[in-house]
């Protein structure tokens, strides 16, 4: 019986997120592209913000790596 049950309730919550997917305003080309844009640019300006407290990180590093001779 169990596995009946649990049937009918995969069969509900398939029927009710289809009824709430119909719900969903998908967007058009331009949100879409506008949105892009928007985490490609963040992606980038992360990434070079990343990189320079690498570089920073290293430089101090072999600074106080250099002042005990190591």
């Amino acid at each position: 019986m169990a596995v009946v049950e649990k049937i009918k309730e995969t069969r509900t919550f398939v029927e009710e997120c289809w009824v709430e997917l119909q719900k969903v305003t998908w967007p058009d080309f331009e949100q879409l592209r506008s949105a892009t844009i928007v985490v490609v640019l963040f992606t980038i300006v992360i990434s070079v913000i990343i990189w320079f407290m690498d570089k920073t990180t290293g430089w101090i590093v072999g600074l106080i790596m250099g002042v005990f001779g190591a």
